[in-house]
Parts: structure tokens; C-alpha cells; sequence
């Protein structure tokens, strides 16, 4: 019996062969194509290209790339790419849904939401208070009505909008305080009607870090005073932890903030610099934060308030930390 079963397995071992080989040039042309090498001969495609009669106001760049200084060049080291300081969850900075922002007598609200989702909230306001509407335009971001002129645009932070109740230039309170009542009551997961026309309204300009010789600098695409309500508003929040960061004084006329900082410098040095050093404790400096109205932009500036170093990694890291608060 045995041996019968011997002789109808040798029967099966060359089928199995010739299975191994189809199988095998299966697996190299058919359906089980080995494609490792394949990318070694691949060729870049053409780059993809909108049509020129596209509507250029429904595209914008994401992620903006800014264009290199020398295109074709090689970087014999890998690039310091810092990403930009964002106000995370948790952090005590995450905006409220209505702020108020205040320079002098000039008062808005910054709405936590885009300005095509605050259009029909406006319109809705407009409507429950029965006011008199003389003219509106959700392109250009205004409801003009008997008692005051309310106006939509979008804020330096990027989803979010500001608003205004004013009338010959002057803000009208009774009106702001009555809009940020009406706004409040709502929140941006509860709006489910939006304006694709003011969405136009939104500023796709973003801040820029560069450096200036020795020196760094912000470049924000905004007016000065706007800049600083905005800054003065997170500064008071976040520079509030005596000993690591502190705002001192704050200088609306001037446009300027006293602060303390603790640098990353000064806060990693180590047992042995510290003995070195005529100083053994690990102490923040008084750094000023100028702004600077340059045209329809405004610069700002770290600029060092204390006898300490401070160098230009130094100010970066306290830039790139500050602007984080207008991203």
C-alpha cells in the first residue's frame, strides 16, 4: 500500500515544478509584477496647470512657499526649519468666540470665525433689532443703517474676523455692546449658513520672519494699530509667569512692549558655565518689543533693554514666539 502511495506522489513532483516556474514568471510580468526597480527609471511629469480662465479668488497657496534667493543651488546641510508657535489646547491662550480689542478710543470685536460664517450672523442682528438698512454689501463687508454702520473684515489671526459698529469714524457702543451680545449667544459650530460672497473678504497675506544683517524682524501685512491691540491682548495672557516671561509696560502711543524673557539660551546653560559666569542664577532680561509702521505694514522688533547678551538665535525664538500669537 505504500508503496502505491510512494509512486502517486512522484506523480504530483513535476506538476509542482512547472507550477513554480508559472507561478514565478507570473510574479515577474503578470499579475504579481515585482515593481521595486521601477521608480529607478521614472521621469517627472509636467507640472499640473489651472486654466487661465480659472476664478483666481476660489485658489490660494495653503502652505505659501517663499521663493529662494538662488534657484539650482545645493545645501550642504540640512536646513533649520522651525515651525511657527501656534496657541495649542491647553495652553490658556485658545481665543474665546467674541474678544474685544481696544487702541485709544477705537473698539472692535474679533469673532472666532471666518467672515463668511459671521456675514449671516450680521444680517441676522440686523434683522432681530429691526434696524433700518440703508445699504449692504457683503463684498465690500458693510451694513449701513439709520444708527450705525457695521463693518466685516477678516482679523490678523487666520480664520477669524473682526467687526465694527461705527458711525463718522467713532465707534458707537451701545451698538458694539449690543452685537457682541447678539455674537455670543452664537458660536461657530452652530452656524450652518455662510456667505460664499464674504468669504472674498478674507486676507490671504501672511507675516514674514527675515533677517536684516545681524538683526531679525517681522514683516506683518497689517496696520500698526491693529497689531498692537492684537499683540497687547495675548501678550497680557501668555507674558504673565514672573521669572520665565512678564510683560512690564505696555505703550499704546508708542506702540511698544516692555517685557522679561527668559531665553532659551539662558535657561539651558549648564553647571559649569553658571560657575564661569558673573552671574550664578538663571535670570530673564528686559527685552523692548517695538513696532514700526511701515506703509500698509508694520515691523516688529526685538530690541535688547538690559546689559545681558542677547544674540540673534536669542531674538528669534522671542520673535518667532510673539508673531505665533497673529498666525
Amino acid at each position: 500500500m505504500s508503496s502505491v502511495l510512494e509512486k502517486r506522489a512522484l506523480k504530483w513532483i513535476p506538476l509542482a515544478l512547472a507550477t513554480a516556474v508559472t507561478l514565478t514568471g507570473c510574479a515577474r510580468d503578470g499579475f504579481y509584477d515585482d515593481r521595486n526597480l521601477d521608480y529607478t527609471d521614472a521621469t517627472s511629469a509636467p507640472p499640473l496647470v489651472l486654466p487661465e480662465t480659472r476664478n483666481t479668488q476660489r485658489y490660494r497657496d495653503a502652505l505659501p512657499v517663499p521663493q529662494a534667493a538662488s534657484q539650482g543651488t545645493r545645501l550642504d546641510e540640512a536646513a533649520d526649519i522651525r515651525p511657527p508657535q501656534s496657541l495649542a489646547i491647553g495652553s490658556g491662550l485658545e481665543p474665546e468666540y467674541v474678544e474685544r480689542r481696544e487702541v485709544g478710543d477705537q473698539v472692535w470685536l474679533v469673532v472666532a470665525a471666518d467672515t463668511g460664517t459671521v456675514w449671516p450672523q450680521l444680517e441676522e442682528f440686523v434683522r432681530s433689532r429691526q434696524l433700518a438698512v440703508q445699504d449692504s454689501s457683503a463684498s465690500q463687508g458693510i451694513i449701513v443703517t439709520s444708527q450705525a454702520d457695521i463693518r466685516l473684515q477678516s482679523a490678523l489671526r487666520a480664520g477669524s474676523s473682526e467687526v465694527r459698529c461705527e458711525r463718522g469714524g467713532q465707534t458707537m457702543t451701545s451698538c458694539l455692546d449690543a452685537l457682541e451680545s447678539h455674537l455670543s449667544s452664537r458660536s461657530a459650530s452652530a452656524s450652518v449658513s455662510s456667505s460664499w460672497t464674504a468669504q472674498r473678504l478674507t486676507d490671504e497675506q501672511t507675516l514674514q520672519i527675515r533677517q536684516q544683517g545681524d538683526e531679525w524682524e517681522v514683516v506683518i501685512p497689517q496696520s500698526i494699530d491693529r497689531v498692537w491691540a492684537e499683540l497687547n491682548h495675548y501678550l497680557e495672557l501668555d507674558f504673565a509667569q514672573e521669572g520665565q516671561r512678564d510683560l512690564l509696560a505696555a505703550d499704546p502711543d508708542g506702540h511698544a512692549f516692555l517685557v522679561e524673557y527668559m531665553t532659551k539660551t539662558e535657561s539651558d546653560r549648564n553647571p559649569l558655565q553658571i560657575v564661569f559666569s558673573r552671574d550664578v542664577r538663571k535670570t530673564p532680561q528686559e527685552i523692548r518689543l517695538a513696532l514700526q509702521s511701515n506703509g500698509d505694514q508694520t515691523v516688529l522688533r526685538a530690541v535688547n533693554a538690559s546689559e545681558r547678551a542677547f544674540s540673534a538665535d536669542d531674538q528669534r525664538e522671542l520673535l518667532e514666539r510673539v508673531s505665533g500669537y497673529l498666525r
